[in-house]
């Protein structure tokens, strides 16, 4: 039987929040930061999360513009999930990421975390944010799950 894990990433050019889902309780957890170093992910941490959890898929947080279009960031982020794609032979979701940063934020706010201690935590909670609207959106496509009963 296959793994109901998922790892979401938020991409970003110095840090890449990771955080661990699971499509049976169709919850999200933040896990883990990853550097980008000269460009480069540490493409080691990334195995040893991905070796840890077994995924048996990815979900990336696509960067739009509000009014839908692309910003600098958003094929840098494409770029990633193909490079994803290719370096584990798993399935990448490209996800809507508009205001998840913003929402992590005001979570942290209402947390009561102080601002100076907000950016250890903020792209792993961005990448929670991704993947919970990625789980709670394929629920809705799921009717009819194991959750349900007469």
């Amino acid at each position: 039987m296959g793994s109901n894990n998922i790892l979401g990433f938020d991409y970003g050019e110095k840090t890449i929040g990771v955080a661990v889902g699971n499509s049976a309780s169709g919850q999200a957890h933040p896990l883990a930061n990853v550097r980008v170093i000269r460009g480069q992910p540490e493409w080691e941490k990334i195995s040893s999360l991905i070796d840890e959890w077994r995924p048996a898929a990815l979900v990336v947080g696509l960067p739009l513009n509000m009014d839908g279009s692309e910003n600098p960031v958003t094929p840098k982020a494409r770029k990633f999930g193909n490079r994803l794609n290719g370096r584990y032979n798993l399935p990448v979701h490209m996800v809507d990421e508009r205001l998840t940063t913003r929402d992590a934020r005001t979570e942290l706010y209402n947390a009561g975390v102080t601002e100076r201690r907000h950016k250890p935590v903020l792209d792993k909670l961005a990448a929670q944010s991704i993947l919970q609207t990625f789980l709670t959106e394929h629920k809705k496509q799921q009717p009819g799950s194991e959750l349900e009963s007469d």
